[in-house]
Formats: C-alpha cells, structure tokens, sequence
C-alpha cells in the first residue's frame, strides 16, 4: 500500500497580527492554532505527520504539542528555513520511505477530513492536485502603477489553498532543482507548491475542491 505524509509548515510570524506571538501558537477557542491543524491530519487517514517549525522551537513543538494532543503519527520535527520553499525543501528530506505528501499550512485550522481524503484520493490519479475555491469576486490585473490591465472571466480564476499534494519523488525533485537555481542566484519568485511543480516538471496540476471555510489564519478577526 502507498504511504502518505502530512507536511505541516509551522514556521510562520504574527506581523500581520500585530503581535509578537507567531500566528499558529494563537488561541482558536479551546487550543492552538496549529493544534487544529495537526489533529485533523492525526485524526486522518495520512500514516506519519512532519512538522516544520521556526528554527530553535523544536522542542517547544514536541512538548506544546506533540506530546500535549499525543500526536502519535508526528515522526518528525525539523526546523524551516528563511522562506517558504526553503521550509518545504527540509520537510521534503525529513520524511521517510514516503509516496505521497501533503504540504499544508499549520495556519489553516479549518482543513476537514473531507479535503484531506480528496487530496488522497485524486493524487494517486494525477501526481499533482491542489486544494481550491473558485474565485467569487471579480479579479482585476494591474500593472506596477495600479492601473487595471486586463480582467480574467472569473470562471476560470480559482484560490488557491492547502494540502497541495504530490507524488514525493515529484515534489523533491522539483524543489531540487528550484533551490538548485536558488544557489546560482537566479531570480526565481513562487508563491506556491503547486508552482515549483509547475516550473520544474513536465506534470500537470490538476485542481480539486476545497471550502470557503478552509482559510489561512492571517488577520486577528480570523481567529474570532
């Protein structure tokens, strides 16, 4: 049978929350933000959960945490980098003897059992499938000035969310050879998972249902 890791990036800050605290370590009614994040994938079908956290809170993760909510799937706890992709790329080489990931968001607390399984199940089809909404609002491209540039049919915009899920050789692969790039100091910009596979693969990525509800915890009314 196919194993399938859960990538859990905890390595965020709470600048747009206005606090000092980092925005997963929050409260969210009765737990922390990241602790509704990682039930959900211990409650799920996923067989072992890596965690990405700040560098120097490993420790803070496996008491708070993993010992707290008796994560037993948590196989490992490693520390993040300066960005994003540099979180994702030490989360990748953190996990053991996998087939498939799940890269997710600690910030996303909402992430359903439901979602998780459809990430699981549509991977297997397509190597690449990423959680999404479409677009409700109408989306305007601007150029450096503000001024609107173009207006995409919103029937073709989508929003993008976490778990973002990939064959694990896939996704190494992939994030090899951005940070490959990276080294060489070329100029490369990604906002998402589902790009670097984009950018460095041939695989098309293939879209899959989410919920409005599944947000990123950002601004402190999200925590309300």
């Amino acid at each position: 049978m196919s194993k399938f890791t859960a990538i859990v990036l905890s390595g965020g800050t709470g600048k747009r929350m206005n606090s000092d605290i980092p925005k997963q370590y929050m409260m969210l009614k009765d737990k922390p933000v990241l602790a509704h994040s990682l039930l959900a994938f211990e409650q799920s079908p996923v067989d072992d959960i890596v965690i990405v956290c700040g560098a120097g809170d490993e420790e803070y993760i496996k008491k708070t945490f993993v010992e707290k909510y008796g994560l037993s799937k948590v196989s490992a706890v490693c520390a993040g980098g300066v960005e994003r992709y540099n979180s994702v790329y030490n989360g990748l080489k953190a996990c053991k003897d996998t087939d498939y990931v799940l890269i997710h968001d600690g910030a996303r607390p909402y992430v359903s059992d439901e979602i998780i399984k459809r990430n699981i199940e549509e991977v297997q089809k397509y190597k690449a499938v990423v959680t999404s909404v479409k677009a409700t609002d109408t989306v305007k491209i601007a150029d450096d000035n503000g001024f609107v540039i173009s207006t995409p049919e919103r029937k073709s915009v989508y929003f993008m969310q976490t778990p973002q899920t990939f064959e694990y050789k896939l996704a190494l692969d992939s994030y090899s050879k951005l940070i490959e790039e990276l080294e060489k100091e070329v100029k490369v910009q990604v906002t998402d998972d589902a790009q670097v596979v984009e950018m460095y693969s041939d695989v098309r990525v293939k879209l899959i249902e989410g919920d409005y509800s599944n947000i990123k915890i950002t601004v402190p009314k999200d925590l309300q």
